[in-house]
């Protein structure tokens, strides 16, 4: 495989660069690819203490979102929004966001962003925290959504006797969602928000 002449990016030509971007092509197309194994992972070993995998709490959020009518960006935003637990911990949230941002709607990735904060209205109170932390958030534009999000798929998601639909299910839209142009505004859509899907 032919390679940089330089070693130092500074040094780089407009030769090196076209190459790289050559390169880079197939290494983007394969992103659903490489999201889908780390979510197979995710089903391999899970959290101490929890009753199911990260895996099956992605799927059990995802196949609620799915059949209350939700589109696909809330669909895959509710399948991988905790996809960063496994590197980033302590911020989770933000490291799913910045996942998602380049391919799905503003309001979705704010969700996704914010979700670890709203998530504690649920138990912050039992390690002394403030369980009301999110309504610093209170006059954003997403926090109903984000609410919205916690109560009906991400907090209710830990059941080991719900029926979810398996993971190959949601491939074809994970596919779909990361072909999307990056950060097309046709898709992103800023400052659109919608809300969920009214429950039925």
């Amino acid at each position: 495989m032919k390679t940089v002449s330089f070693t130092q990016m500074k040094d780089g030509t407009r030769e090196d660069y076209e190459l790289l971007r050559e390169a880079e092509k197939p290494h983007l197309a394969m992103t659903p690819e490489r999201i889908l194994r780390e979510l197979r992972a995710q089903g391999e070993e899970t959290l101490p203490g929890y009753k199911i995998t990260r895996l099956e709490h992605g799927l059990q959020a995802a196949t609620r979102a799915r059949r209350e009518g939700a589109d696909v960006d809330w669909i895959v935003a509710a399948l991988l929004h905790d996809i960063g637990d496994g590197l980033a911990p302590q911020n989770h949230d933000r490291f799913a966001a910045e996942i998602l941002r380049p391919f799905l709607r503003e309001e979705v990735c704010w969700v996704v962003e914010h979700h670890g904060i709203f998530q504690m209205h649920y138990y912050a109170h039992h390690y002394g925290w403030d369980r009301d932390a999110r309504e610093r958030f209170r006059d954003h534009p997403c926090f109903q959504s984000c609410a919205d999000f916690c109560e009906r798929w991400d907090q209710a998601s830990f059941d080991p006797g719900y029926d979810s639909d398996p993971l190959e299910s949601f491939e074809p839209l994970v596919r779909e969602v990361f072909a999307r142009k990056a950060y097309d505004d046709e898709v992103t859509r800023p400052g659109l928000v919608t809300g969920l899907p009214p429950v039925a």
